[in-house]
């Protein structure tokens, strides 16, 4: 562990000895002796912190810091810091520890951001420090977006303790980064002091068996969070223990919105788990157990809780195996006495043209549900003509399904369009918003958090 005292003479924890840098001064008086142009208040404050701790300039981060300056001349409030690492539009400089060291000295004392994202750069956990450091200084941070940042388990216990105080982050993205079983139980911890924190999203962080529990048993009590994400976690044996216990949160939490368990090798039994507790669960609108090993006979239990739940109007089961029987179960159910869910993806789950036929008719009965994602089935002509009808006669929008008939020699096929429930989850498109309604229609339609 390093030594927080270190940042007082001038060095952050793990940095080498500062090297002068030789990046030309952007706001030197120009050679022809006229006043120096100087393009922005936080632009400058970066270029002046380099100089004067001796670190490289990142020249992103100096790009990033001017287009926030001009929105501040034009009176902004409330802006998001994006430094996404993975923007196509111009080539980026990742962002190191180091970066983030001078960033935390500028953002601390700055009252008009309150967001910041930095996914998929390289702060590791030394910016991890600073990060926390951030947390305890500035009271206006409402979203943290960390993901993929190489961030250990030290770093993930110095973020979960700087929430232990901090009051105004709602948002906070972990994705991807490995705090492992020791993290995870530091964040569960967390949950039973913070107050604020609404959507926390730990998808892909080496969770354990102990901690995915602790989380379970945290959100019996935890009345503050919305949503909350436990993707992929590192489960061993085929007991299912993971889901005897959400579930048992389920029964109990009258708060969380939003569930993803996606990739815990639930089956038949866990589902079971789930749908039992969604009898008795009210708050519940976002279910996703996409990814999982739920077949035919776990859509008998889902399909008869969709009968009596009222609450829940996301379902994603991608990545299952329900086949053409699921799909009757579903369908019959959505037909005649579900009116509460809105989309639903079954995007790949072994399901034929007569299972697909069948959830395009439950739509002409059923009013509500107007979302649907059957893209990587086997579609045959009798499927393309339903969907293509469905389309045509206005009942399903082009944008709230990923699908789109066109004609071929007199046949009609269907191809992929890129919509979906979470399509920009892990990656931002190349152009435009990466937070617009089609590609995300589940944040969409369940907005528990005002970003990905």
């Amino acid at each position: 562990m390093w030594d927080p005292g270190k940042e007082a003479a001038g060095a952050g924890p793990g940095f080498p000895t500062p090297v002068p840098t030789t990046t030309p001064n952007p706001f030197s008086a120009p050679a022809d002796g006229s006043a120096p142009e100087v393009t922005g208040h936080l632009q400058e404050t970066y270029y002046n912190l380099c100089m004067e701790k001796s670190q490289k300039i990142n020249t992103f981060i100096l790009h990033i810091l001017q287009e926030v300056d001009e929105e501040l001349e034009k009176g902004s409030e409330g802006i998001t810091l994006n430094i996404a690492g993975n923007s196509r539009l111009m080539p980026e400089e990742r962002v190191t520890g180091k970066d983030f060291w001078i960033l935390f000295r500028i953002l601390k004392k700055s009252p008009y951001i309150s967001g910041l994202d930095v996914r998929y750069n390289l702060i590791s956990d030394v910016g991890a420090y600073y990060a926390a450091r951030l947390l305890q200084k500035q009271h206006k941070l409402v979203y943290l977006n960390l993901m993929f940042n190489d961030i250990g388990p030290e770093g993930g216990e110095l973020i979960a303790k700087a929430l232990h105080k901090n009051t105004s982050l709602k948002y906070l993205r972990m994705t991807g980064n490995k705090i492992e079983n020791k993290g995870g139980m530091f964040f569960a911890a967390m949950l039973q002091i913070n107050s604020s924190l609404e959507k926390l999203d730990l998808g892909d962080c080496d969770l354990g068996m102990q901690s995915v529990i602790a989380f379970a048993t945290v959100l019996t009590q935890n009345q503050t969070i919305k949503g909350i994400n436990l993707n992929r976690p590192i489960l061993y044996g085929e007991q299912e223990e993971s889901t005897v216990h959400l579930g048992h949160m389920l029964k109990e939490n009258h708060c969380l919105v939003e569930l993803h368990v996606c990739k815990h090798n639930i089956k038949n039994c866990g589902i079971k788990q789930l749908c039992d507790a969604l009898y008795l669960n009210r708050s519940l609108r976002y279910l996703d157990v996409s990814c999982n090993k739920i077949t035919c006979d776990g859509m008998v239990f889902l399909a008869d809780v969709l009968k009596s739940n009222t609450t829940l109007e996301v379902l994603d089961l991608s990545f299952n195996r329900i086949e053409n029987a699921g799909a009757k179960h579903l369908s019959e159910t959505l037909a005649s006495h579900n009116r509460s869910l809105r989309a639903l993806s079954v995007v790949s789950n072994n399901i034929q043209g007569e299972g697909l036929v069948a959830l395009s008719q439950s739509m002409k009965t059923n009013p509500t549900l107007s979302n649907v994602y059957i893209w990587g089935n086997k579609f045959d002509e009798a499927t393309c003509a339903a969907y293509s009808d469905l389309i045509q006669m206005g009942r399903l929008k082009p944008d709230n399904t990923d699908v789109e008939p066109f004609v071929v020699d007199g046949h009609m096929y269907l191809a992929e369009v890129s919509n979906g429930l979470k399509k920009h989850y892990y990656w931002r498109p190349t152009y435009g918003e990466a937070c617009t309604n089609s590609p995300n229609a589940g944040f969409t339609l369940v907005p528990v958090g005002g970003h990905l």
